[in-house]
């Protein structure tokens, strides 16, 4: 797919990280970005500043987010683009003893389905509403109408203590991802998904600096911490390249994760 000033594309979790990185560069090869998130004032500012527009969204409502896609096709027309980078994390052991007392604990249910509805059903939900609008656009010269790139994470294949939910919830996006990809083959729309290592991300920043140090040790080549620009390339070339369709892949610097 050109990346261009004809094309629109929408962002989740776009405000800030990944998603972020992804809307900037989105922005700078010419197309109409659409920023979904429920952050408004870091939303607001970035679509100001990258000529776009921003659409508060909590990704488990339906009716935010057909009313999302509604206002960002208003402004920008049908996209072709989705990348969908909205997520969120916990660190609950499915059963644990209290150091103190010994008392059992159980993972709250509330708490892992809440994790599975943002970055599963979450995801599926956009594409979704994107895919059914893309089936609307004529196919470009190229035969496509639309692609779209999902964010998992390493934790999909390799989940630490406490990760649980998260795990799950990502490694929901990876099974999904080629099945989907099925689905849409015939309407010319390609589905790949990218499954994070250790980033810079605003998550990542709120730890003490000797801790973020220490996690961009242990990542076997190159020694430190992903940037979210270097998500965004992959990003780019998962929508550019027209052969890459029904992929999962790792952007971690060979990092397999301990389990904890």
């Amino acid at each position: 797919m050109n990346l261009n000033g004809d094309v629109a594309a929408v962002v989740t979790g776009g405000a800030s990280g990944l998603g972020e990185a992804t809307a900037r560069a989105l922005a700078q090869r010419g197309v109409r970005v659409a920023i979904f998130d429920m952050n408004a004032d870091r939303g607001e500012r970035l679509a100001t500043e990258i000529g776009g527009t921003f659409c508060a969204v909590d990704v488990t409502d339906d009716g935010l987010v057909s009313a999302a896609f509604a206002r960002a096709r208003g402004a920008h027309g049908q996209e072709r683009i989705l990348v969908n980078c909205a997520g969120i994390g916990n660190g609950i052991k499915t059963v644990s003893r209290a150091k103190d007392t010994g008392e059992i604990k159980t993972f709250p249910l509330s708490a892992f389905e809440k994790v599975v509805q943002v970055n599963l059903v979450g995801t599926f939900r956009c594409i979704v509403h994107a895919a059914a609008g893309m089936l609307t656009l004529p196919v470009t010269d190229d035969g496509e109408r639309g692609a779209i790139v999902n964010t998992a994470s390493v934790a999909a294949e390799d989940g630490q203590i406490g990760q649980a939910a998260y795990s799950a919830s990502k490694g929901g996006i990876v099974g999904m991802t080629l099945p989907i990809a099925r689905d849409l083959a015939a309407e010319g729309v390609r589905v790949n998904t990218i499954l994070p290592g250790l980033f810079r991300t605003p998550l990542m920043g709120s730890l003490p600096e000797a801790v973020q140090a220490s996690l961009g040790a242990s990542v076997p080549f190159p020694r430190r911490l992903g940037e979210p620009a270097e998500y965004a390339d992959l990003a780019l070339t998962l929508i550019s390249n027209r052969y890459f369709n029904a992929a999962s892949i790792r952007l971690d610097g060979a990092l397999r994760l301990p389990p904890r």
